[in-house]
């Protein structure tokens, strides 16, 4: 944050000297109309009261959580992306999005919000999405306070998508489109604890990275659906909550011997059936393993966004195919159109799910 902040007062002032220019006939004339503009006072998850625009039609993101959340709520109102989309998107995705420019995002990754690009888009507020951190009302009031953009932050947990949207589709006028997400999300996140409370559930490993000795454990942030849907094999004396996963070695993998191995893309689902030390679980042996579907986000989370939803619907219909009762490609084509604006084919399905059903 320090980082930002730092560099957001060189764009300022940068800004600030261009503004200079300008005659006083105009900036007297933006500041009336800015002033009778009309506005609405909006009450954020972190209590955080802040003005905004009545009529929001420019919307930035914090980072790739709320980008997924807000792509399918108000694609059109979007003034960036937090970072590239993935080469899959453009198979899924209206070309028109690919353009949009990269603000960066203010947690995590690699990367930090890009304050210049954020400052030139016209974005009339700035939504973070997902779990707050515990600086996130401090960190907002700075940022806000420093760029005069309004930010505000809705929390969205797995359980409570429907409750996300449904304050996202207040702030920025859309309750009818909310509300249809809304209505999604509390229905498949009912059904699934609903078959998973009547079921005795699986054992499962979910494994990452270059030689699939990453996992993700038992009790971790990333691992909540996987704890919900399955007996988390990986249980360790420290999760971590990063997208890496924990580090383990193959020992530790053996003694857990899970029912179901999952693999995530671009992992060992290729090669693991063909190494002696894989061959010993009773998973490969069994054909018990897959692939994680990905297009164009992974489908159990990384990053934990609403698209966790549709892997409640695979791993429904993967581990307990007879209590789900639905066929797959029809509820995930619904998901496709109704967050992606994508029709799915059969073709494109089949492709996504090519090593990650059973044969």
């Amino acid at each position: 944050m320090k980082k930002i902040l730092s560099s957001l007062m060189a764009v300022a002032l940068l800004l600030s000297l261009c503004a200079c220019g300008s005659s006083p006939a105009a900036s007297s004339a933006a500041v009336s109309a800015s002033e009778t503009a009309a506005t609405q006072e909006f009450t954020d998850s972190l209590g955080r009261t802040v003005a905004l625009p009545a009529d929001i039609q420019k919307v930035a993101v914090s980072g790739p959580l709320a980008q997924i959340y807000l792509f399918a709520l108000c694609p059109d109102k979007l003034v960036g992306v937090s970072n590239a989309w993935d080469e899959t998107a453009k198979a899924y995705l209206d070309e028109k999005y690919a353009s949009l420019p990269e603000l960066g995002q203010l947690y995590g990754g690699k990367g930090e919000l890009n304050l210049e690009t954020l400052l030139s888009s016209g974005a009339e507020v700035v939504i973070d999405v997902g779990e707050p951190k515990n600086s996130a009302a401090e960190d907002l009031d700075a940022l806000q306070q420093q760029t005069g953009i309004p930010f505000i932050h809705v929390t969205a947990t797995l359980a409570a998508s429907g409750d996300a949207y449904r304050m996202l589709g207040s702030v920025l006028g859309m309750p009818e489109q909310a509300e249809e997400l809304a209505e999604y999300c509390d229905t498949v996140y009912a059904n699934t604890v609903n078959l998973t409370d009547s079921v005795e559930k699986t054992s499962l490993l979910y494994c990452l990275g270059d030689h699939g000795q990453n996992v993700i454990a038992r009790g971790s942030f990333q691992a909540e659906l996987i704890d919900m849907m399955s007996s988390n094999a990986a249980v360790v004396d420290e999760p971590s909550s990063k997208g890496t996963g924990n580090e383990v070695d193959m020992e530790q993998i053996l003694l857990w011997n899970p029912d179901v191995i999952l693999f995530a893309p671009n992992s060992i689902y290729d090669t693991a059936a063909d190494d002696a030390a894989w061959q010993q679980l009773t998973a490969i042996q069994t054909g018990h393993y897959y692939e994680v579907p990905f297009g164009p986000y992974n489908w159990l989370g990384f990053p934990p966004s609403v698209q966790r939803y549709l892997g409640m619907l695979w791993l429904s219909d993967l581990l307990y195919p007879e209590q789900a009762n639905y066929d797959l490609f029809s509820e995930v084509s619904r998901y496709y159109q109704l967050f992606y604006h994508c029709s799915l084919s059969r073709e494109q399905f089949d492709a996504l799910t090519c090593h990650s059903l059973p044969q």
